[in-house]
């Protein structure tokens, strides 16, 4: 799968999970997730490679306690390093 391709799904699955996914032009110096005023953020920097932003995003989607109960391909979880339950 094209990293573009993974960054869109991971972004999808970002938003299942209720992160509100926000592309800003940050000069290369921050993004990823937080939460505020109890709503969940996930910033993208602009200024970053496709593959620096889909790591971005994988690195907040892998700290989130509800990534077990959303639906992904294998794709995306070799990319998160998970393992299928049996």
């Amino acid at each position: 799968m094209h990293t573009v391709d993974l960054l869109e799904e991971a972004l999808i699955a970002a938003e299942r999970l209720g992160y509100e996914p926000r592309h800003e032009w940050l000069g290369g110096t921050g993004g990823g997730c937080c939460q505020y005023n109890g709503r969940k953020w996930l910033f993208i920097d602009l200024a970053l490679t496709p593959a620096e932003q889909l790591a971005q995003v994988l690195e907040g989607l892998r700290v989130d306690p509800l990534l077990g109960r959303c639906e992904i391909s294998r794709e995306l979880a070799r990319a998160l390093n998970l393992r299928k339950s049996a």
